[in-house]
């Protein structure tokens, strides 16, 4: 059984924590009339009236309580742990043990949280005539009107799924399962050109379809297994098959994998089990990331992909290039042959043309260089990376070479080496050295006495330097430096340079420019030193590392990786700055920033809030890339929290963060109700700021204000999750005009304040 295999089983395995649920309950079919409910507790659901599917309650992840609403294969002929999941509501939102779904009596699908008081995602169909809905025996839950018109299917909102009959239009993606948040950034998409792509966090694609070039297509997975690209006349301009296409096959369904590998699976009955009959990526080595921090990808004897670390390493979970840009002991260009390496965060690479010793020495050249890999097919070519975050993978077949730099083993003493008896001086000689030794000694006290206070003073000063410097060549096994208060004193120049509201520019022994938080809040040392370790362990391109800490006394300081261009408020209020802020990079930002905080949500091992998002928490580093800053500590009262707000908050403030993005107006206290005034009347062109050359793009501008108007809703509950947001404004998802921002709900109690804290370290 291969890893893949392993993982897949595990997958459907984990549904049988609500197996017995399913099983001992009375099952709904048929038509489902308005007022339909299901909850977790209850454990009942729906089926098709072909039993082949069921909808309900399931949990595939390893933490108790969390669970997630969705489709699964329920044929008698599939064994229960065989009975894999087709569709989930939301993609991948996760509810307390204390939820419902409901199809409501104003015809609107609705997955409710009573445990934490929200809605956790809904169809946004109330007031659209429904009637009733159906659950298709082809596993498509649609909702219809009297007239029997579709108002909402299933089948247009897939997660990572596809199955025959149901097709993928243009924009539209799958998306791998969020389980691992190490493979939570695959998707499948079908471009405005009619190409299907494998792409890596939306901007590295990793395979292709071979189709012409041609707009207007829909991709569709038949009954007889195949993956077709269909036009408007519905033929097909391209295709692929499963290894069984045309056999009599009972189910089938085609799924963007954990792995990142898009998959065709059909039911095996002899073996009672899921065989793959077709994938996108025949070496799975290929798929971008496929070992992420884990190493490098190889094939084992038995012919499965796995990952392996061929670098000397001193954090066992990560397989990271172990060079910190400060070596105490020297550099050392280690040479790894047959094997192909390349960056992760940011994926980038640039490439250029040289000699495999010229690639090796400029690499080694240039302080930020931690890999280099040199291929010639054809031309040589040397391709640079500058990040920690290293992967790639290995094949006999491969011509490359790689370059990896580490620091150098401390030298140790040669045993073989051996000293030669001294010489026995002659009594002439001994005398006169005894008499230049006399003078030299003399001499050199004096020199001393006369330095002595200069060291005296400097003795210090050069103490708190070695001490960071061994903090930060020796980091705890979280990767941060733990530093003193004089330690902070010292890098900062006595906190001389400041940079923002209690922040300040500070540098490390190695030159590595840093940035000093001063929380100048209370907090227990425990909780502190809990919560910086757990912020210690994001990474994520989007969010401004935490490098290190200072927890002594009363003194709490947070030290962060230092962005050069600064925060983004500063380009908003210098018009000579602002137009640097052009139309494309504002785009950017806001999905930059949106990707950050939906990582935060939902991408780290527990839910982290961010707490106080706004321009000046949105840093640009030297490529104009957008980091956010200060996520997890929320200053109330005086005391530091971490994580202490809930996700509306988050959610509400990014809105507020779009419209003064867009609109360049900062203090207008009534710019979103402006702005949106200006929508509903048609005059969008109104809101786009005037310094932006060229102006904006009317289809993103349009996309962009929706998805801010609705995350500013006064009724949180209809705040969008930020998973959502992000597949807004990357254009794979359709967002529907929104209500005014500015009605407050039938019961304003029920939201309860933005304020109000979630939970506590």
């Amino acid at each position: 059984m291969d890893m893949l295999q392993k993982e897949c089983f595990l997958r459907l395995g984990l549904l049988l924590c609500v197996s017995f649920g399913f099983l001992l309950h009375p099952v709904v079919t048929a038509v489902i009339p308005l007022g339909s409910k299901l909850s977790v507790v209850d454990n009942d659901f729906w089926v098709s009236s072909n039993g082949d599917f069921a909808f309900g309650f399931f949990s595939i992840t390893d933490e108790p309580n969390q669970f997630s609403v969705g489709i699964r294969f329920n044929s008698k002929s599939i064994p229960y742990s065989q009975q894999t999941l087709v569709w989930i509501a939301g993609a991948h939102v996760k509810v307390s043990n204390m939820s419902y779904f409901q199809l409501t009596p104003q015809g609107e699908l609705v997955l409710f949280d009573s445990l934490h008081g929200v809605i956790g995602w809904s169809s946004q169909t109330g007031n659209r005539s429904v009637v009733s809905a159906v659950l298709h025996d082809n596993g498509n839950l649609v909702l219809i009107d009297t007239k029997q018109n579709i108002i909402w299917q299933s089948f247009d909102t897939p997660s990572d799924t596809l199955l025959p009959g149901q097709s993928l239009s243009v924009y539209e993606t799958l998306r791998a399962s969020t389980k691992n948040p190490q493979t939570s950034y695959y998707t499948l998409y079908l471009n405005a050109s009619g190409r299907l792509q494998l792409r890596y966090e939306s901007n590295v694609v990793y395979w292709s379809s071979e189709s012409p070039s041609t707009a207007n297509l829909t991709a569709f997975l038949t009954t007889d297994g195949s993956l077709q690209l269909r036009d408007q006349k519905f033929k097909s301009v391209w295709s692929v098959f499963g290894e069984d296409h045309n056999d009599s096959v009972s189910y089938r369904f085609l799924r963007l994998d954990l792995d990142g590998n898009l998959r065709l699976y059909s039911w095996t009955e002899a073996s009672q089990s899921w065989r793959s009959v077709w994938q996108a990526v025949e070496n799975q080595c290929k798929v971008f990331a496929t070992c992420g921090k884990r190493g490098v990808c190889v094939f084992n004897a038995s012919g499965s992909a796995e990952c392996r670390c061929p670098f000397k390493v001193t954090d066992a979970n990560n397989c990271l290039v172990p060079y910190e840009h400060d070596c105490a002991s020297g550099i050392d260009m280690r040479r790894y042959k047959n094997i192909y390496l390349y960056g992760i965060y940011p994926p980038d690479d640039p490439v250029i043309t040289s000699s495999l010793q010229q690639c090796e020495q400029l690499c080694l050249n240039d302080s930020r260089c931690t890999v280099a890999t040199f291929s010639n097919n054809g031309s040589p070519q040397c391709s640079i990376k500058k990040t920690n975050y290293i992967t790639g993978y290995e094949d006999p077949s491969l011509s490359t070479i790689s370059f990896v730099k580490s620091c150098s083993d401390p030298f140790a003493a040669d045993p073989g080496l051996k000293k030669s008896p001294p010489r026995k001086p002659s009594p002439q000689r001994l005398c006169v050295r005894c008499m230049v030794g006399a003078a030299s000694g003399t001499f050199v006290i004096f020199a001393f006495v006369q330095l002595g206070i200069v060291f005296f003073i400097r003795r210090r000063k050069s103490s708190i330097m070695g001490r960071v410097a061994l903090a930060f060549a020796f980091p705890n096994s979280k990767g941060l430096m733990v530093l003193s208060f004089a330690e902070i004193k010292s890098i900062t120049g006595d906190f001389k340079n400041r940079i923002g509201p209690n922040m300040f520019k500070g540098v490390l022994p190695s030159n590595c420019l840093v940035a000093v938080k001063d929380l100048n809040a209370s907090i227990e040392e425990r909780k502190f030193r809990s919560a910086v370790l757990k912020i210690g362990s994001i990474h994520h391109k989007n969010l401004v590392k935490l490098e290190g800490y200072c927890c002594e006394f009363n003194n709490r300081y947070l030290v962060y990786e230092y962005a050069k261009n600064g925060s983004l408020d500063k380009y908003l209020d210098d018009s000579t700055l602002c137009k640097r802020l052009t139309w494309r990079n504002r785009i950017e930002i806001c999905s930059s920033v949106a990707k950050a905080i939906c990582y935060l949500h939902s991408g780290c091992r527990e839910f982290i809030s961010h707490g106080n998002l706004k321009c000046e928490n949105v840093m640009l580093d030297e490529d104009s890339v957008a980091k956010v800053s200060e996520y997890g500590f929320a200053i109330v009262d005086g005391e530091a929290t971490y994580c202490g707000f809930s996700a509306v908050k988050d959610v509400g403030d990014f809105g507020k963060l779009v419209v003064t993005l867009l609109t360049g107006q900062r203090d207008h206290e009534q710019v979103c109700e402006w702005a949106y005034e200006e929508w509903k009347e048609g005059r969008i062109a109104n809101v786009v700021d005037k310094r932006i050359e060229g102006g904006a793009i009317t289809e993103e501008l349009e996309r962009a204000l929706r998805i801010a108007f609705w995350c500013i809703q006064m009724d949180k509950d209809k705040r969008p999750p930020m998973e959502e947001v992000v597949r807004v404004l990357d254009g794979t998802l359709n967002v529907d005009p929104p209500p005014s921002p500015f009605q407050l709900p039938c019961n304003p109690q029920e939201n309860g304040s933005e304020s109000e804290l979630e939970s506590v370290v």
